[in-house]
């Protein structure tokens, strides 16, 4: 939701242009991301300044743009209360004579980028602008990435380019430092009361999340996947709002594709969703397809949606539609997760499990050791799902549309910490909403399995060949930092040839060609 450009210890005076605050010399800028549902202000005491940008709040007066001047102990009150701001939030401090601050919120939407260029910090949730700055490959974070055990943290594919994490504060005087928040503190699973509403609360949490956005004022769009969390959200959103929110979807392959269908059809026929409905075939406009930009060289970030090519297509149908937001269901999985105690198992990529990943290089497997070492501690929402957020937000971003995720609303995360585990197990929570609508077992109790399991297939074994051949006669970063074994990737990629594929352990190629191809277009 931002970008900037800051070089500390230089003369003050900001001025609010009208697209960017700019410093008085005119090299230090911060230009906030246009969009109707975020907004932007500044307010200084003739030698401190602040500013703030941040998602529009309903029934919240729209902010002032210009440099407000204020006493300085208004100006503090301000600084104490852009904190409690309850939506996505940036803050940028200036000071004469000081090191730059750089602090974001707790109810992260879109990430942000940072990296130290001489004496001025560069900001930005697009990626690629920060590519000059990229100075190799970070082995620990790649590991992770490889072995599909992504970590939230400070760290970045790439030396030289940092992530600024929930509650974070990067300090920035001619060195660059990340200072991480206290974890934030969660609760646990509560007795419910005899006549605990259940469904009721879920359905008021969904509200609530709805109604903090002023999501009347844009035209936005419903992503009905057809599955247990977008289906909550999408049918309540039509059942308060008739014939008012528009739905699209990216239509998986193999099995489930039928059912997936049948499932979203009863959906949009059990309430009163508005024109037109979006459905693009995943399977035609599959991942690492010859227009896909990634193949293509452009600077597409790593942390982005691993099947970018479709959702692009789809970010794409969305904004010629006149979509400026789309909600989504993300965090869903996460709301009703269950814990370690509830449901022991071995978090994925561990070391153990890496023996059917012959291609993971020497290095990669040593660095998998510290995958741990040095994340970011508890959020307020859960560190999984804040990774999930970066993957979607910025393709988003260039069509012009605003991701909203009401799953990441504090409130809908507590209700979910307090629910007992008969509601959270296989999603009972989400389940027993859509069969109050009286949807049938097709949608609540779905036999067969709906993923893209079967595009990642496509996409490996057709359209990734072609990439496989290049990667394995040219080389790449990848195997030249051993985080990659080249005869390892070369038996996989022969078997895959052969057809002979399995699911567990050949999908995670995909994200060997991601950072392939990131490596190649960053270094």
């Amino acid at each position: 939701m931002i970008k900037f450009r800051l070089t500390p210890y230089s003369s003050g005076g900001w001025r609010w242009d009208g697209t960017r605050y700019a410093s008085s010399g005119g090299h230090d800028q911060v230009v906030p991301y246009a969009h109707p549902l975020v907004e932007q202000a500044a307010v200084s005491d003739g030698r401190r300044s602040l500013i703030m940008v941040r998602e529009r709040v309903a029934g919240h007066p729209a902010s002032r743009t210009d440099v407000q001047q204020v006493p300085r102990a208004e100006y503090d009150q301000a600084r104490r209360a852009a904190e409690r701001w309850p939506a996505d939030w940036v803050l940028v401090e200036w000071v004469p004579d000081e090191p730059v601050q750089v602090t974001a919120g707790p109810c992260r939407t879109t990430p942000l980028y940072l990296a130290a260029g001489g004496s001025t910090l560069h900001g930005s949730w697009e990626m690629g602008d920060l590519a000059p700055f990229a100075g190799g490959l970070n082995a620990q974070e790649v590991a992770r990435l490889l072995l599909y055990r992504p970590r939230y943290s400070s760290d970045t594919v790439f030396t030289g380019i940092q992530r600024l994490t929930e509650r974070a504060t990067a300090h920035f005087g001619g060195a660059l430092f990340l200072r991480y928040p206290e974890p934030a503190l969660h609760s646990g699973p509560r007795q419910l009361a005899e006549d605990a509403d259940v469904l009721g609360a879920f359905v008021g949490a969904m509200d609530g999340a709805w109604d903090l956005r002023p999501l009347d004022t844009v035209t936005t769009a419903l992503h009905l996947t057809g599955g247990f969390d977008s289906g909550v959200l999408a049918t309540r959103v039509a059942e308060r709002f008739p014939d008012r929110f528009a739905t699209a979807a990216l239509l998986i392959g193999g099995p489930g594709r039928a059912q997936q269908l049948r499932r979203r059809q009863q959906m949009r026929e059990a309430v009163r969703f508005a024109e037109p409905d979006l459905l693009l075939d995943a399977m035609v406009t599959a991942p690492l397809h010859r227009d896909c930009a990634r193949v293509n060289g452009e600077l597409i970030s790593p942390y982005e949606e691993p099947l970018y090519h479709p959702f692009q297509r789809l970010a794409e149908g969305l904004a010629a539609n006149g979509a400026r937001a789309v909600v989504t269901g993300l965090g869903g999985d996460e709301m009703v997760a269950l814990s370690q105690d509830e449901y022991p198992h071995r978090p994925m990529g561990e070391p153990a499990d890496t023996a059917h990943l012959p291609w993971i290089g020497e290095h990669g497997r040593n660095a998998a050791q510290f995958g741990d070492v040095g994340i970011a501690p508890p959020a307020v929402v859960n560190s999984m799902t804040l990774l999930s957020l970066e993957t979607t937000a910025p393709l988003l971003l260039r069509q012009g549309i605003w991701p909203v995720h009401p799953f990441t609303d504090p409130v809908m995360v507590q209700l979910g910490e307090w629910l007992p585990i008969d509601w959270r197990e296989l999603k009972q929570l989400q389940r027993r909403r859509l069969a109050a609508l009286a949807l049938d077992e097709d949608v609540t109790q779905p036999r067969l399995r709906e993923s893209f399991a079967e595009v990642v297939q496509h996409a490996l074994t057709v359209h990734a060949r072609p990439l496989f051949a290049r990667m394995l006669r040219d080389g790449s970063p990848l195997f030249d930092d051993k985080l990659v074994d080249p005869d390892g990737l070369r038996r996989a990629v022969n078997r895959l040839s052969s057809g002979d594929y399995r699911e567990d352990g050949d999908a995670q190629l995909l994200e060997v060609t991601t950072l392939h191809l990131a490596a190649e277009a960053f270094l």
